[in-house]
């Protein structure tokens, strides 16, 4: 059964030329997601076999790729970052053969691209997309109509387009950058030999209330909107960082044209650490919080973000994290009133140490995904930050164990030691400085990340359906416990053990 007419919108794209045909196809290939579906129509040399073309080669990131005619086969499939199966049904003699062809089972993991949609009968599914091209004076109209999610996407992704149009990369090409945890997606776009990156920061949408009538969000602090990356990112390229340089800007929208700071991994040819990787940034944190930084930052004129303090409400509610989340997971049985109490208290005990910690401005995910290693470049340069949104005004000890114990890949502990060295060298270098206070600040910092990320990668596996993630909870509770081994922590570590939070080792 095909969606009311009346839920359904169109979009509509002039396509003067051949090229407007290609942008179309790539513009569609960064919004396709597994389980879309694009029902192609057109008549001869409208341009279907120009779009799907752009469409694949954009999936595929290969400008080169051979992409034959499906006519004979029925299905051609491409295994592209969203798997694409490309349809070309004329041949079909029964819609029941789309079953025989096994689309169900594509759209599972991939998305469809199916050329004369109309033999298939009802057998489509009812959300997929029509794209219609037609002849329009000397170029062509695409219009495309259906309703829901995939739409939605495809609809920002023309607004990307016009965006760069905007700022004179209209006739950029796209390709697929990253993603992350989050809703934010990243895409290199090139245009005359030179490189930038498209940044898609939806305004978060914050969920419903969990405690005191606020939003998990609101009291995490986490950053609501892209003018929060362009306020720490004009700050700290003031302050001599090498972040990338935002050449337009949509704030309203989300959208950023910036600078590309390179390809070159923090981590080793193997996805191993560095050490002399490590120790530079941690060398790159002490310049950071060797400095003062204002909290009221400018993201454009009479924009202003208020860069929110790492208080105890938002320490808090990321380290219940773990009851909410990972202790159902490692249990099976959901975490009691009388865990968590004592879970809380275990806490605020622990907090109330940070009261007097140095504060500086908190980066928040400063680990080996968020950091450009450029090798050729000297001193801190070689080093481009490109994660900072969610930055806080907080212990900076946090940053030192974001860092020194890199959630994505295993820091040795001898590793974590010379990255921790590098940096309180560097700001003994530069003044006095409270090792002793620090290295308490850095354990109860390091104990607090550690559970929160093992409450957050549950929760992406459980609500989100990222199961990728539960890979790491090994390394992250190894973590945790060598922050806990600090004499400063032992109530806390005891009460860890105690509730099975973690093994009596280490």
């Amino acid at each position: 059964m095909k969606p009311d007419a009346s839920e359904r919108r169109v979009l509509e794209r002039r396509l003067p030329d051949e090229q407007a045909t290609m942008r179309l196809g790539e513009d569609l290939a960064m919004a396709l997601r597994a389980g879309d579906v694009i029902a192609l129509t057109g008549d001869l040399g409208a341009g279907k076999t120009t779009l799907s073309r752009a469409l694949i080669r954009a999936m595929a990131d290969d400008a080169g790729l051979e992409v034959p005619s499906p006519t004979f086969t029925l299905v051609q499939s491409y295994d592209t970052r969203v798997p694409i199966h490309h349809f070309d049904l004329y041949r079909l003699t029964s819609a029941d053969e789309l079953d025989e062809l096994g689309l169900d089972e594509m759209l599972a993991t991939g998305a469809a691209l199916v050329e004369w949609p109309d033999r298939a009968g009802d057998s489509l599914p009812t959300d997929a997309i029509s794209l219609e091209i037609e002849h329009l004076d000397d170029g062509r109209l695409a219009r495309i109509s259906g309703s829901g999610p995939a739409l939605a996407r495809i609809n920002r992704s023309l607004a990307m387009r016009d965006f760069l149009a905007a700022a004179g990369w209209g006739e950029a090409s796209r390709r697929h950058l990253t993603g992350d945890a989050s809703a934010r997606s990243y895409e290199t776009v090139a245009l005359a030999g030179e490189a930038r990156v498209l940044m898609n920061s939806p305004r978060l949408v914050l969920g419903p209330p969990v405690r005191d009538g606020k939003p998990y969000a609101v009291i995490a602090h986490t950053a609501q909107s892209v003018a929060a990356f362009v306020a720490v990112d004009r700050a700290l390229g003031d302050g001599g960082i090498s972040v990338p340089r935002i050449f337009a800007q949509d704030l309203e929208q989300g959208f950023l044209l910036i600078e590309y700071l390179g390809s070159g991994s923090f981590l080793g040819t193997n996805g191993e650490p560095v050490v002399e990787r490590y120790a530079a940034a941690g060398g790159l944190l002490a310049a950071i919080h060797g400095r003062p930084w204002q909290p009221r930052l400018e993201a454009a004129p009479g924009t202003v973000h208020e860069v929110p303090p790492f208080d105890r409400d938002a320490l808090m509610i990321e380290v219940d994290l773990l009851v909410d989340w990972y202790v159902p997971y490692a249990t099976g049985r959901p975490a009691g009133e009388s865990l968590r109490a004592g879970f809380r208290a275990a806490w605020n005990a622990v907090f109330d140490r940070l009261d007097t910690a140095e504060k500086s401005l908190v980066l928040r995910d400063f680990h080996s995904p968020n950091i450009i290693w450029r090798g050729e470049r000297q001193g801190h340069d070689r080093l481009g930050v490109i994660d900072f949104q969610d930055a806080l005004i907080g212990p900076s000890a946090y940053d030192v164990a974001s860092l020194a114990m890199d959630a994505r890949v295993t820091v040795p502990r001898e590793i974590e030691a010379t990255t921790v060295k590098a940096y309180v060298d560097a700001r003994k270098q530069a003044g006095a400085f409270d090792e002793a206070a620090f290295a308490e600040a850095y354990a109860i910092m390091a104990a607090q990340r550690n559970s929160k990320i093992l409450g957050i990668f549950v929760r992406l596996n459980e609500r989100d359906g990222k199961p990728a993630y539960l890979k790491h909870l090994p390394r992250i509770s190894d973590y945790l416990r060598r922050a806990l081994a600090h004499p400063a922590l032992a109530e806390l570590r005891d009460f860890y053990v105690r509730n099975g939070l973690i093994g009596d080792a280490g």
